[in-house]
């Protein structure tokens, strides 16, 4: 008994780092990975079959109670009897595949048992479908998940030998060579095929745990590579997107191929087959077309799904990938392979995964585009506004000064002409160099002066600075009119406004200071938190200059206020100073 248990586990051994070194082929994985239907019950039941086969090969013949040591069983005399390790791997069929699948390569076994012949050879072969029949159920009966646990298993395995040691008793009573090779192998088999399943079982579950860790690799590759996608999703071209994303999918991944089209054509190719996969050409396989339609990913498993119109075309296999955009149209990825095989659900997962984050991405991209576009339009809208109680308070001036002063009459309407020019030039333009924008204040501040001579003294005093700096247009008038408006409101006399540009390092600093009544808390919180003020007119030309500040410049740009200490206010903000237009140009 010590001799057949030793030289079983032997046996079992051998076995054993085979069907470990299985566990480590993509084709075995992709068994283990998909999804039970009538045609991979089949290949379970062939592969696992073929496996017992094996097993029972590497078996062990008893011939009156003594072994015959054979390193391979090819045949079986009438006197000779088989002791099979055929059942190992029929357990695991059954606890692996499920009820069909052990029953199917038991069967396979059990004809194989039968072929063999020899003494109890009809008995060997019918515990083979039952057991794996058994193990189906048994498994179904004792664990929800994919596989059982090691220990289940073993538990599990105590009982085939059990139930063939049964048959044998039950189909040749009384037989004194059946007696003995009980006597002599029943408990070496119990044992040997009890922890030859628990291991068998441990090496699936091993395979099935690389798979979920795989899977969380899949899922941390998709986030990066949809954040790395980012700077090609906001290109304008269509073209340049697509071939932004297919090389970038083609270094991180590994498959044959990627395409990227659009309803009707492929705008970019690269990978395996790019010699006949051109630019272009019109999406004809239906499977595509189902895709688009249904906005689902979908999966072609053969080269009459990809319907490539070149026979000897290397892609067999592919992973279409739907994506949604804001404007309700759908575009596609396409991962190919060479094998059916090497799509497993973890490149599925990871289809899935980059197909919905990219189409996210693309959605965002668009909504901030147009809300970008309605805030450039509405920002434009309000730069080339002109009050029309300023013009028409300008004109009369004009006309009072053609009768008393016509030189200052006919300056003031050349420096009118100039800030009407500006306004309506302005709606093209996001940016204007601060020359520009001085130039505007200027001829605002020399109207505004012949207007208040008498109550208002306006100085405008700027350091020398780079006069390729940037600024919105727009933006230092309204605070000049907001503190006349409102600050010096009540200012009968000595009225006094300055405007300053100064050089602070990295930035200029642009101020208006006034002499005026001065802000309260709540208008100051009011106009820095962006919230238009309840006040009718007070405060929002300020709003709509901190707005557009913010909008183009950054948050760094934002308009800051300060009361000061005696009387009046001041209103600033800061811009970067020296390299702006590169950077903005570059973006």
């Amino acid at each position: 008994m010590k001799d057949i248990t030793v030289i079983l586990l032997e046996r079992i051994g051998i076995l054993l780092i085979i069907a470990f070194v299985f566990t480590r082929i993509p084709n075995f994985k992709a068994l283990l990975y998909r999804e039970h239907n009538w045609k991979m019950t089949i290949i379970h039941s062939c592969v696992f079959g073929i496996f017992a086969i094996a097993s029972t090969h590497f078996g062990i013949v008893i011939v009156n109670g003594d072994i015959i040591s054979q390193h391979l069983i090819w045949s079986v005399e009438s006197n000779e009897m088989v002791v099979s390790l055929s059942l190992v791997a029929i357990v695991i069929a059954g606890l692996l595949g499920g009820p069909l699948v052990g029953l199917g390569a038991g069967i396979i076994a059990g004809i194989d048992l039968m072929i063999l012949g020899g003494i109890g050879w009809f008995a060997n072969m019918l515990v083979n479908p039952i057991t794996g029949l058994l193990a189906g159920l048994t498994g179904r009966f004792f664990s929800k998940a994919r596989v059982i646990s090691p220990i289940q298993a073993l538990f599990i395995g105590v009982f085939p030998p059990i139930l063939q040691m049964q048959f044998l008793f039950v189909l040749y009573p009384q037989n004194p060579i059946i007696l003995e090779f009980v006597n002599l192998t029943g408990l070496p088999l119990v044992l040997t095929n009890s922890i030859a399943i628990a291991i068998f079982t441990a090496m699936i579950k091993i395979v099935l745990q690389e798979q979920e860790n795989e899977a969380a690799l899949a899922t941390k590759q998709a986030l990066t590579i949809a954040e790395e996608a980012l700077p090609f999703l906001k290109r304008d071209s269509p073209v340049e997107r697509a071939e932004g994303i297919a090389n970038l999918l083609y270094e991180r991944l590994t498959v044959a191929a990627i395409s990227v089209t659009n309803q009707d054509e492929v705008l970019a190719f690269k990978g395996i087959g790019s010699d006949h996969h051109h630019l272009g050409q019109k999406i004809m396989t239906p499977i595509s077309k189902e895709a688009l339609k249904s906005k689902e990913v979908k999966i072609a498993y053969s080269k009459v799904d990809i319907a490539c119109e070149v026979p000897n075309c290397p892609l067999e296999a592919a992973i279409i990938i739907p994506i949604l955009e804001a404007n309700d149209t759908t575009s596609l990825i396409k991962f190919y392979f060479k094998k059916a095989h090497h799509i497993s659900p973890v490149e599925i997962e990871l289809a899935q995964g980059i197909g919905q984050l990219i189409s996210n991405q693309s959605q965002v991209i668009a909504s901030e585009n147009l809300k970008k576009n309605i805030l450039d339009a509405e920002l434009r809208n309000l730069q080339a506004q002109i009050n029309p109680h300023f013009l028409f308070n300008t004109l009369h001036l004009i006309a009072t000064l053609f009768r008393v002063d016509p030189l200052r009459a006919r300056h003031i309407t050349i420096q009118l002409a100039n800030f009407m020019r500006f306004n309506l030039g302005i709606a093209s333009e996001s940016l204007i160099t601060l020359e520009r924008e001085c130039e505007h204040v200027k001829a605002y501040v020399e109207i505004i002066q012949a207007r208040f001579a008498n109550r208002l003294q306006i100085n405008f005093e700027r350091e020398h600075t780079n006069s390729n700096i940037l600024i919105p247009p727009s933006t230092i008038q309204p605070l000049v009119e907001n503190a006349i408006e409102h600050g010096l409101k009540k200012v009968t006399t000595n009225g006094k406004i300055d405007i300053t540009i100064k050089d602070i390092g990295e930035r200029i600093e642009v101020s208006v200071q006034d002499n005026g009544v001065g802000f309260d808390e709540g208008e100051i919180d009011t106009i820095q938190k962006m919230r238009k003020s309840h006040k009718v007119d007070s405060g929002v030309g300020m709003y709509n200059v901190n707005q557009r500040l913010i909008s183009l410049l950054g948050e760094e740009a934002r308009l800051y206020i300060e009361r000061l200490p005696k009387r009046g206010s001041k209103v600033y903000f800061m811009i970067p100073n020296g390299s702006l237009r590169r950077n903005i140009n570059e973006n």
